[in-house]
């Protein structure tokens, strides 16, 4: 048994602490005066994890014997520094101990940032930037890599979805997260493909727990509004525990016209979603196993490109428009053996994207009730009615069975399996991609040692994957094509810490990327981008090798960071734009070349007086290609950032909170011959905030501004820049309740 309680600086109970335990990702809530138990815990090591908005997080690692006492204090601090990562080594280690560099967003931070598109909240990150379509529509960018380069997880688990092009993000809703996690560099010897530039991990809250204790419900609820785009959304949460059983439902739902700009609204622009999760888990005495749905879905405008200039079009909204549904089940369990325990994650995904578009007639005249090739061939005018312009179903399986397990005092790793099934199905009448089917297995072991001040950590993973795509001839492919690649990764890092504060780490690591449908075999138009896009069946596996170097530095009143990185990805994929035409459509290909990527990224937050804490951000990026001596494109410019947050606890109320951000971001001033290139800009962000118990409920009231000036700037990494700026001043005002 485990029993304790959390206090502040002054030794007081603080209630409303989530209590986990980091291993068997259960948690609880303190009581009133600060006390929390976990009975029936067997013996062994835990990573005891306290977590509460206002306060910084509290870890420590704990023995467990018998009957065990702990007390785990938390600073007043406006900042949250998340004190422990699950994602770099694949189970719970110090942020400080790990060798690559790592961030993330906590739960305070995602509720000032969230947003329906991950990618944007996370874009406050060093070294991450966000590659979007409008507000709905992002993809996290990672020093300078982004789509299929970078591993989007939930709870775990990787997520399979179709992100070859820029009107894809991926399908998960931060606000339903109590932390995102994100790596910074290449992970394939955990991950297996797709981690080449990095990986963000979207963890939701851990289930409770009432064992020993009085079962309870608990209902949460949140409305906001905002002013740019008429967006309005909800958010509903319901938690509650029995004994060893816990159970969670949440909801969220969002609703956005056209978002507009100090020139004028932006047509077609808008977008509606429903997202949300159901889950339960119970914990024995030494297994704990949970399943959890969720889902992600909604209709998105997409404004083409060449498109109108916003504030000149009237009436009815015109333009494609994506339709996604995502489901996903994951069964995931662990089971201790003394100092060994077996973890399992199996999830099947469900993804399905449609796109419609009333163009899709001038391409498919068949599908409106044309029968005229020569309507095709000419182009001239179809009827006008929205018809799909293609529909792609993507089934996949995935498996996880992990051993963690510690050698004496100093040894303690992973070995794991990892293995993927995966069924395309490719309908038109605009057929992209073949029909194919995709298996993989993958093998890895991951060890840690740590003596004193020195911690050296390395592992190597095998991978085997398998491609079959079935014969389509509306894109040229006549008989069945097979693909096999095997591929080895490793890394090797080590981390010497001269005081318990600061950390000096750096890292090898070997990763890889196999190409996807869409490079391989693409070939036809993509209407709301205005390309006709041509993939290459002789494309090879990206292999990147990457070096970076990290100090770090983190106290309740201090956190900094100073990381650079070089990373040489060798048979790097690159769509470019050629003098063809296909269809009246500019033709894009897929090539390959070597390339480079070097940057760095430096933050600091400083709790300079009781109220007052400061921040400050840089991070750029480079990249070349290797074989031209060109620059890459769509490389993001330099960034700074710089901050204030003043928080407090008046009489009148339970905390307060007003801060402010001022961005400013360069011209890119080494562009690619075909980029677009956008000016520089500065950006004024403003957050203001205070939380009262109101009736016997912890009530919180939230203002945002962003683009405080309503400056007039288009971004580099949008791809709506050549046509539209980006949006102007928002003012977003959130009340949210929990009992």
């Amino acid at each position: 048994m485990l029993r304790g309680r959390v206090v502040d600086s002054l030794g007081n109970g603080i209630a409303g602490a989530v209590v986990s335990l980091a291993e068997l990702k259960v948690g609880t809530t303190t009581a009133s005066d600060g006390t929390f138990s976990f009975a029936s815990l067997p013996a062994g090591r835990y990573t005891v994890v306290a977590r509460r908005i206002g306060y910084s997080s509290a870890v420590r690692d704990v023995l467990v014997t018998g009957a065990t006492d702990l007390t785990l204090q938390l600073r007043e601090t406006p900042f949250q520094v998340e004190p422990v990562t699950v994602t770099a080594t694949r189970s719970a280690t110090s942020t400080l101990r790990s060798p690559l560099p790592t961030s993330a967003l906590s739960e305070d931070q995602l509720r000032r940032e969230q947003s329906i598109s991950l990618a944007k909240s996370l874009s406050k990150l060093p070294g991450v930037r966000s590659v979007s379509s409008g507000e709905q529509i992002g993809k996290p960018m990672i020093r300078g890599l982004f789509g299929s380069r970078v591993l989007v997880m939930e709870n775990g688990s990787r997520l399979e979805d179709y992100s070859w092009s820029d009107e894809d993000a991926p399908s998960v809703d931060a606000r339903l997260a109590q932390r995102v996690e994100v790596i910074r560099g290449p992970a394939s010897v955990l991950y297996g493909s797709d981690a080449l530039g990095g990986v963000v991990n979207v963890i939701p809250e851990d289930l409770p727990t009432a064992e020993g204790g009085r079962g309870f419900n608990r209902l949460g609820v949140e409305v906001y509004g905002a002013t740019n785009n008429k967006e309005l959304g909800t958010a509903l949460k319901l938690t509650g525990a029995s004994g060893r059983l816990g159970w969670r439902l949440f909801g969220v739902g969002r609703f956005a016209e056209s978002y507009s700009t100090p020139d004028g609204e932006v047509e077609n622009t808008g977008f509606l979603a429903a997202n949300g999760e159901a889950a339960v888990g119970i914990r024995g005495p030494r297994a704990n196993t949970s399943l959890r749905f969720s889902h992600y879905g909604g209709e998105f405008k997409l404004l083409e490109a060449g498109g109108p200039p916003p504030g000149t079009v009237e009436g009815e909204e015109e333009g494609p428009e994506r339709k996604l549904a995502d489901d996903r089940l994951q069964l995931s369990s662990d089971y201790l053996f003394g100092n060994f325990r077996l973890e399992t994650k199996a999830q099947y995904q469900r993804h399905s994207l449609q796109e419609v578009s009333d163009d899709a007639c001038k391409f498919a005249p068949a599908s409106c009730g044309v029968i005229d090739n020569r309507l095709a061939a000419s182009l001239v005018t179809a009827p006008e009615q929205e018809q799909p312009a293609f529909d792609l179903l993507l089934n996949t399986g995935t498996l996880d069975v992990l051993g963690h397990h510690s050698l004496g005092e100093y040894v303690r790793g992973t070995i794991g399996v990892s293995g993927l099934y995966q069924k395309n199905d490719s309908h038109g009448p605009i057929f992209l991609v073949p029909d194919a089917t995709v298996k993989s297995i993958g093998a890895f072991l991951f060890e840690d040692f740590t003596k004193g001040q020195w911690s050296f950590l390395g592992g190597a993973r095998f991978d085997s994957r398998h491609l079959e795509a079935e014969p389509n001839s509306a894109i040229g492919l006549i008989e069945n094509d097979y693909r096999d690649w095997s591929t080895t990764s490793g890394n090797l890092g080590a981390v010497f810490r001269p005081i318990s504060t600061v950390a000096l780490a750096g890292n090898f690591g070997v990763a890889f990327r196999a190409p996807t449908l869409f490079e391989l075999y693409s070939n036809g138009p993509l209407l709301a981008e205005e390309r006709f896009v041509i993939g290459s069946r002789d494309l090879r596996v990206e292999r990147g090798f990457n070096f970076d170097a990290s100090a770090r530095w983190e106290t309740p009143r201090f956190r900094g960071e100073i990381a650079g990185f070089s990373n040489r990805i060798d048979n790097f994929i690159y769509l470019t734009p050629t003098s063809q035409l296909a269809q009246n459509l500019r033709i894009f290909r897929y090539l390959q070349s070597d390339a480079r990527m070097t940057g760095g990224e430096i933050s600091a937050e400083a709790h300079v007086a009781e109220p007052v804490t400061i921040r400050a951000r840089h991070d750029f990026v480079r990249g070349t290609n290797e074989d031209t001596d060109e620059p890459l494109p769509l490389i993001p410019p330099a960034r700074t950032a710089g901050g204030i947050d003043f928080r407090t606890s008046p009489s009148w109320a339970t905390s307060f909170f007003v801060g402010g951000e001022v961005e400013y971001v360069a011209k890119q001033t080494r562009p690619n011959s075909e980029d677009f290139v956008t000016g520089s800009y500065t950006l004024v962000n403003m957050d203001v905030g205070v939380e009262r118990n109101f009736l016997g409920r912890a009530t919180r009231l939230e203002v945002g501004v962003r683009n405080v000036g309503n400056v007039r700037y288009k971004n580099f990494l949008s791809r709506y820049k050549e046509f539209a700026l980006e949006p102007g001043r928002n003012i977003i005002i959130r009340i949210s309740t929990e009992r």
